[in-house]
Parts: C-alpha cells; sequence; structure tokens
C-alpha cells in the first residue's frame, strides 16, 4: 500500500513540460444526478469543477448530497478538493494524476469523516465528440481502513463547450454512478 501511494506520488512530481491533449479540457463545471449503491441505496445530486492554472496543472473539487432510500432522515453529503497532474502521452491522449483531501457527513446517524484520495488514469479523446476515462485510486477515511478502487468515465460533447458527462466509480461492493450535463471552455 505504502509502496503504491509512492509510485503515484513520484509519478505527480514528475517535472515534464506537457500541456493537455487535443480536445481535452481541464476547465469545466457539471452538476447532475448521483446514485450510490450500497447497503441502503442513495441518490441525490452532485457538482463538480475542474480549472487548469497551468497546461499540466489543475485543480478541482466537488460537492454531492444524497438520502439513503428506506432509512428516514439519513442523508450523506461529500465533499472534496484536490489538485491535479497531466501528462501527454499522444496527441489526443493524457496521463492524469491526482490527490484531493475530502469529507463524508453522515446526517442522522451525526458522523463525519474526513481523509484523502489519490488517483491515477488515462483520459483521451476518442473522437472529437467522445472522451473517456479509466483509472484507479486508493481513498482513505479517518476510523476505517483504505480502499483502492476503479472508474470509468464518458463524456459526449454537442459541440466544443457542451456536453453530457458520466462515471462509475467500484469500490469495496459499492457502485457509485453520476450523470449530468457538462460547461467546458
Amino acid at each position: 500500500m505504502k509502496r503504491s501511494l509512492l509510485a503515484l506520488m513520484l509519478l505527480a512530481a514528475v517535472p515534464f513540460a506537457a500541456s493537455a491533449a487535443d480536445g481535452i479540457s481541464y476547465n469545466y463545471v457539471e452538476g447532475g444526478y448521483m446514485k450510490t449503491d450500497t447497503g441502503g441505496d442513495a441518490d441525490g445530486w452532485a457538482v463538480n469543477g475542474s480549472w487548469a492554472f497551468h497546461p499540466s496543472f489543475h485543480v478541482f473539487g466537488g460537492y454531492t448530497d444524497q438520502n439513503v432510500d428506506n432509512i428516514y432522515g439519513a442523508d450523506f453529503d461529500q465533499w472534496h478538493l484536490g489538485v491535479g497532474y497531466n501528462h501527454t502521452l499522444s496527441q489526443k491522449v493524457d496521463l492524469v494524476s491526482q490527490v484531493a483531501y475530502q469529507s463524508v457527513d453522515f446526517g442522522g446517524m451525526s458522523q463525519k469523516h474526513d481523509g484523502y484520495t489519490a488517483e491515477v488514469g488515462v483520459r483521451a479523446a476518442l473522437t472529437p465528440m467522445l472522451e473517456g476515462y479509466a483509472g484507479a485510486g486508493y481513498g482513505d477515511l479517518e476510523h476505517s481502513n483504505g480502499e483502492f478502487y476503479a472508474k470509468l468515465g464518458t463524456q459526449v460533447k454537442f459541440n466544443q463547450n457542451w456536453g453530457i458527462a458520466g462515471d462509475v466509480k467500484f469500490v469495496s461492493g459499492d457502485t457509485q454512478w453520476f450523470v449530468g450535463p457538462r460547461l467546458s471552455w
């Protein structure tokens, strides 16, 4: 586990002079529907965003608010904020690594947990109107054991600025789904 985290951190720190691959933007805001399939299913809404402050670096964050089915008054809110590094592998493919602080607040149960995630993946402009992402990461919240996860995502673009984005995250028996419109610039 420590070796994997160290390798990910070294990868993020590699001093390449890169920029985003053609057709991939790290400047966007999106909002939409969020669902978590677990012991008690939960659904709600989410908003996410990213801003490239350098050709190879971006900050990102997001917030979700979900209600747990079949448990009156139970909900959970999550937010995360982090920094990412993108390195161009080819004209249409980026290697992306990200590290983020996260917080999960389980309302109705008075539990709040803080922690971090570290993720590495590949983001590609598959066609001028279709983008894809595949990655793996590790997340650790206080008072729990850290867990590895896999994440897949896509964006169907209507034009240079508008599209529909979706992703799915598989972690320890849970599946988290997101789908919604994205504005890129």
